[in-house]
């Protein structure tokens, strides 16, 4: 149980990190999202845009933080 706790760890900074990149990249805010949400149906995660426009506000403003 302890190395699934560590691997779901692992998994959550790579996605936030992955994440700050994104939102760091000198890129234009409609194509970010287009990018995050096309990364994300590689993955077998289907976002709505209002949806990819939430995750995109939270990883913000914990970033802000």
């Amino acid at each position: 149980m302890k190395q699934l706790n560590l691997l779901y760890a692992f998994i959550g900074g790579a996605i936030l990190g992955a994440s700050a990149a994104l939102l760091f990249a000198p890129e234009s805010g409609k194509d970010l999202r287009t990018r995050i949400k096309e990364m994300l149906k590689k993955k077998g995660i289907d976002f709505s845009d209002d949806e990819v426009e939430q995750l995109v506000n939270q990883i913000s403003a914990q970033i802000e933080q």
